[in-house]
């Protein structure tokens, strides 16, 4: 009935390492001048991309079929009564039709206007490699919420929070994600051999297929002990995810807008927890009996969608030597 101490203090400690992080890179990182980043648009590669206008009519019409879905979306939660969390995704449609709307209705130019400009005008390869992130964190957020409950429901026999066996299970589950972690840097060890070997786009596709077998063998597998070997998979894909794909975009973008489309890109981030976090839930108990172990299902069949999806992005010639 409260949060005990241990984890309370482990946040603050996280808060810590993570501030301290941030302020160390912030102090000891170079920052060139603007007038020497002007200088890097003569050497963008010739993947780089062609910036074009904002296309206000395709923006308005856009703008139209995201506000209706949205608003329907949320008048069907409203009318059946459906999970509530499906109010963030449907009202993040409509915000987004609505943000679409006012872009194409403003004339001046301003952060938002630009945002929106680079958004709507993001080169293919972003495109492609957007569709492969969106899949990509939408199975590790699916693992991040639901494992627990999963582990300790399947493999420890218990949904009872307050006993035994579900703590044994969480705390089974912490040493599953320390693990995967410590395998992930091993894995970044081996990712740019593997990249020289095979390229970028196989390097990712073998990597996050690893990651999705790895969620999918957790169904499986009924011993915890031999969830290690799970979590060898998950490393191998956390590993990649962290940095093929920001590999692969690197060489389609213009110099003087590197930091804007990469900030973009991590909208593909955020998006998919809204979207795991809003629709897991629902799936859940309308298809799965409201069984945990499911979400992972789904995770790691998204993982290796994503892996599919990845054959679709260009491949330059300087890749490989990007990571």
């Amino acid at each position: 009935g409260h949060v005990p101490d241990t984890v309370t203090y482990a946040f603050y400690f996280g808060g810590a390492v993570l501030l301290l992080a941030v302020l160390w890179t912030v102090v000891r990182t170079r920052e060139y001048p603007p007038e020497q980043l002007a200088s890097f648009d003569d050497a963008s590669p010739s993947g780089a991309a062609i910036e074009t206008e904002f296309d206000r009519d395709r923006s308005r019409k856009a703008s139209v079929g995201w506000l209706i879905t949205g608003v329907a979306a949320i008048a069907a939660v409203t009318w059946w009564q459906l999970d509530r969390l499906l109010y963030v995704l449907a009202g993040g449609m409509a915000a987004y039709g609505l943000a679409l709307l006012l872009a194409s209705m403003w004339r001046a130019r301003n952060m938002f206007t630009s945002i929106m400009t680079d958004l709507q005008t993001m080169p293919d390869t972003m495109r492609q490699l957007a569709v492969v992130q969106f899949f990509s964190w939408f199975a590790l957020f699916a693992m991040w919420i639901y494992t627990t409950a999963a582990v300790t429901g399947v493999h420890y026999g218990t949904t009872d929070t307050s006993s035994a066996a579900y703590n044994e299970g969480a705390n089974w589950v912490g040493v599953l994600f320390a693990a995967y972690n410590g395998f992930a840097a091993l894995a970044a060890i081996l990712i740019p051999w593997m990249v020289r070997a095979v390229g970028l786009r196989m390097s990712h596709l073998i990597n996050v297929s690893l990651g999705g077998l790895g969620l999918l063998s957790l169904m499986l597998i009924r011993d915890p002990q031999w969830l290690l070997l799970s979590m060898v998979g998950v490393g191998f894909a956390w590993a990649s995810i962290l940095s093929l794909p920001y590999a692969l975009l690197s060489d389609s973008l213009p110099a003087h807008k590197m930091g804007v489309y990469m900030g973009i890109f991590n909208f593909f981030i955020v998006i998919p927890q809204l979207v795991a976090a809003s629709v897991l839930g629902f799936l859940l108990k309308t298809f799965a009996g409201g069984q945990p172990i499911y979400a992972l299902a789904i995770g790691g069949a998204s993982l290796l969608l994503a892996g599919v999806l990845v054959l679709r992005v260009k491949e330059s010639r300087s890749g490989p030597e990007a990571v």
